[in-house]
This record gives structure tokens, sequence and C-alpha cells, in this order.
């Protein structure tokens, strides 16, 4: 599974004719009554960074929930191929203007239609740059889209009630596949009439929904039921979910164990050496599309200019990666050579200058010298992480190993949680290093890139910006092939790779676990269990 490539070949290669999408039927197996108490799936997740507003939902906690209760134009399965959701056909002669088609008789919760208004109206919000929405750079290929001052998406057209057209600045041969990113759900009348509101009670037409107006319970879990009025490829099995946030993944694994819990995505690395054991063939060990790294923000004393590059690499050439992976991750995780994931369409072990992602004491001390010759470091390099995410024992491993290998004062800081780690990132707080990582939205080189480090992007929280990587991006993105695309996005990396304002650490397999109180359970591209196919009882 480590060389499977994901993707939608037949719409990213096609260059002439009409490029289409069309449907597919759905399981034949009827979902489980609404609200069945015998059949509610409980698993793992953590509170939510921001309100539940689809476009500012960029963290994995409110991603899980975001893409559970509302339903784009299309859905990945598990193999992170599209399939149509609400979309009865999205098409194109020239990979930029496309005509999106809606199925007739879709519905929110709440009785109001799932039209071509739901998602131009949605999709203006969430680029209008004062509404401060953090995937709002998803939209910024289609004419109008502007990231400096509000302004609308005059390249989106509402035709009739099941119909709309996209206007891109530049033809995009694999734009339909972003559109399962959650930033182009839908969003109610209702919604957009009151976003605050919405965000804490959303209103969706996905397969499921919040069992009650108060199902959101901060910090502690969050309560979905069926949707009965959804009708698409994502039908549920089941009841319903019940998603736990924990603190930490130990007590967690504990519930699993127990039998409190019924599907685990991670486990704590304390059980890499004895979950195989312990639940057999109720386990999973597979490549997923996750990337780890670690930031070093150019704000910091002594990481800007040329002697921060100097010091990135040294610390980069100290950390010793095998060792790591194989020690405290027990074959769970592969060193990284790029900042993607092997199992996305495009990912090398070969770029220039990945020599950097090598275990190299004595070049590391070198480097470190030269940068000491600029200015001389003191006092600690700290490393961040959030403590919700079982990361102290690598966190820790790696500083100790740029203490050994450089003799500098290196420790781990914890947060209690992702979204206080967020939060300090955000406000460009940070006092060192911080753990980061990227669950892909979709199966492409692009989304692993962009979101990231592109110049002013949602999730570039450390403010990375070069003019050679973005142009190479915009160059890769437009490309009239995906061959031509990917040599762009490879060359990006390059730049990336000398600049190294992240350290790629690793890829992330999904380590999973769940108890004998369930079947179906499989584990999608990106890490996240399919849970509509999850039966109970």
């Amino acid at each position: 599974m480590k060389n499977r490539r994901l993707g939608i070949v037949a719409i990213a290669l096609a260059t002439a004719g009409a490029l289409a999408l069309t449907g597919c039927a759905s399981g034949e197996k009827k979902p489980a009554s609404a609200g069945d108490a015998t059949a509610i799936v409980t698993t793992n997740g953590s509170e939510p960074q921001n309100p539940l507003l689809p476009a500012n939902t960029t963290e994995t906690g409110g991603g899980k929930i975001v893409t559970s209760i509302f339903a784009g134009l299309v859905s990945y399965n598990g193999k992170g191929e599209i399939v149509n959701d609400v979309a009865k056909s999205i098409e194109s002669d020239d990979a930029q203007h496309w005509t999106v088609t809606l199925k007739e008789g879709q519905t929110f919760t709440n009785d109001e239609p799932v039209d071509a208004n739901s998602f131009v109206d949605a999709w203006n919000y969430a680029a209008l740059a004062s509404n401060a929405q953090g995937a709002s750079y998803f939209f910024d290929n289609i004419v109008g889209y502007s990231g400096e001052a509000d302004s609308a998406l005059t390249g989106l057209k509402v035709v009739d009630d099941t119909t709309f057209t996209v206007d891109l600045l530049a033809p995009e041969a694999d734009w339909p596949l972003r559109l399962g990113y959650s930033a182009f759900m839908p969003i109610p009348k209702a919604g957009l009439a009151d976003m605050k509101a919405f965000g804490e009670n959303p209103i969706g037409n996905g397969p499921y929904m919040l069992a009650s107006d108060k199902a959101w319970v901060h910090n502690e879990k969050i309560d979905l039921v069926t949707n009965p009025k959804y009708d698409g490829v994502r039908k549920p099995k089941n009841g319903g979910l019940s998603i736990i946030f924990y603190g930490t993944l130990d007590p967690a694994y504990a519930d699993a164990q127990g039998g409190n819990l019924d599907v685990l995505d991670a486990v704590p690395d304390s059980a890499f050496e004895t979950y195989k054991a312990e639940f057999g063939d109720r386990s999973v060990n597979q490549p997923a599309a996750i990337f780890q790294a670690m930031n070093i923000p150019g704000y910091l004393e002594h990481f800007s200019g040329e002697e921060g590059k100097l010091r990135r690499h040294a610390i980069s050439m100290s950390i010793n990666r095998d060792e790591i992976t194989k020690v405290i991750f027990q074959g769970t995780r592969t060193p990284a050579t790029d900042f993607t994931s092997p199992v996305i369409a495009g990912y090398s072990d070969k770029l220039k200058g990945s020599e950097v992602l090598e275990y190299n004491p004595t070049e590391a001390k070198k480097l470190w010298a030269e940068a000491d010759a600029i200015s001389p470091y003191t006092g600690t390099f700290d490393i961040a992480y959030n403590s919700d995410g079982g990361h102290q024992a690598w966190v820790d491993a790696v500083a100790n190993s740029i203490v050994n290998t450089l003799g500098i004062q290196a420790v781990g800081k914890p947060y209690p949680t992702f979204a206080a780690s967020l939060d300090d990132r955000e406000q460009q707080k940070l006092t060192g290093a911080v753990r980061s990582g990227w669950q892909g939205d979709y199966p492409s080189l692009f989304n692993f890139l962009s979101p990231l480090y592109q110049t002013g992007a949602g999730s570039n929280y450390e403010g990375y910006s070069n003019p050679e990587f973005d142009q190479l991006l915009k160059e890769g993105a437009t490309a009239p092939t995906v061959e031509d695309a990917t040599k762009k996005f490879q060359a990006a990396q390059e730049v990336m790779l000398s600049d190294l304002a992240t350290v790629p650490l690793w890829y992330s397999n999904v380590v999973g676990v769940w108890s004998d109180q369930v079947d179906n359970v499989v584990f999608g591209w990106d890490s996240v269990p399919l849970y509509y196919e999850i039966t109970k009882g």
C-alpha cells in the first residue's frame, strides 16, 4: 500500500473535450434509525479550535465533525478518489470555465433546499477578506478573488436552482479534486443570517447532524445522529457518532481496551509494541496522507537571514530520524524525504537538497559553528507540542538528539491542547520551534504545499514567504498536464529544502484499533475512519 498513488486520473489527464464527473450509486444497506442509542458509535476527537464554520475549520478536530455534518459537491472514498455527492455533474470543455449541476431535491436539516445559491453564497462568504475565514485562499483561483480587500467572486454565476458556473483565472484540469474539502461546503440562508449562532449549532446537509442544540459540550464531546434527509453516497449504517475529546491518547486507549470506546484512530506511543497483540485483526497500520514536521519561525532571534538558515540546516541534520522512527514509533513512521506523503501522486525521495534531512552530526556541528560566527547562540531551544496528541516521547527524543549533536540546551514545551498551541502560533508568540503536521484535505501535492507555505495562506502560521516558491506553486496549479504540474511542485519543494522554514521529520501511518462491538471499520486515505460504513450491534 505504500506505493499506492491516489488521484482522479481521468479528470487530471483530460486536455481536450468535455471534462466530466459523473455520479455513482450508494450502497443498498439501509441506515440505522437516527438517534438509535444501540447503534451510536463512540470515537475519539479533540475540541475544535473555532466554531464549526466550514471555511474556518482548518484543523483535524473540527474537520472530523464538519465533514460528518456537511456534504459538498463531491466526497472522497477510502482510496482518495472523488465521487459525486450533492453534484450531479461537474463539466468543462477547457478546464477553466466549469458548469456545476446539482442533484434535485437535496435539503438541509431545517428543510431549506440545497441549491445553487447555497454554494455560491457560501463560497462568497468564505472568500470575503473581512470575514477572515482560515480557508479563504482556497478560492484564490476563482475570478474576482482578492485576499487584500473585500471583493465578490465575480467568476461565480447562478444559472438556475440546480446550476451554477465557475470561471477560473486559468485552466486547472484537476479543479474538481479539491471540491470535497470543507471550505467548499454549502451553507443555508439561516446560517448566513447569523453565522455566530450557526458556528455553535450548524445546520448541515451531510450524513450526520447534531443530536440537539446542546450536543456540543465544549472540551468534552459532541453527539451526532444520522440525518434522515441525507440521500448521498455516504449513507450511515449506524445510528450516529459520539466524538469524545480526550486530553491525551492514553485514557482513550484504555477506554478502547475496556470496550468503552468503539473506534480509536491513533494509539499512544506506549502501546506501539502491544496494540497488535491486544487487538489482533481489530487494528490497522497503513500508510496515510499525513506529514509531520517541526517549524522554526523566522521571527525568533538567531533564526532569520543567513544565520537562521544555517541553524535550521544544522538542527535538521542533528535529528536521527531513522533511530527515532524505529525506537519510538516501532515502524509506524517513515523518515521524510519531501514535504508531502508517499501515498500522494508525485511524491519524490530524490529532490535536490534533500540531504539536509539526513542525520549528519559532523556537518550539523560545522553549520552551527558558522552560525555562531555570525552571532553566538545563547539560551534554550524549545519545541512546542500539544499534550493531547501523544507527542511527548518523540519531542523528547528529538530534543535529546539535538543536545547530543550540537551541545546546546533543548527541551519540549507542552501545551495542554492542540487549539492552545495553534493560538500561540497564529499570534506568533512562540519562543522556539513547534510541532506541525498536515493531514491532506484532498489528494494532491498542491494541497500539502499551498495551505502551509504560500505567502499569506491560512495555515502558514509562522509567516513563511518566498516569491520564487509562490511563483512555482502558481505555475504548477495552472500547468496543462499532471506531469508538468508535478515538476513545478517538486521544484517548489527544492526551494523549501534550501530555506527549511519547516523541518520535515516523517510520514505517519494511521495506527488505529476498535472494539468487538463494531464491524466494517475502514480507515481512509487521509487516516480518518469512514464513519458512515461502521456498523454496531
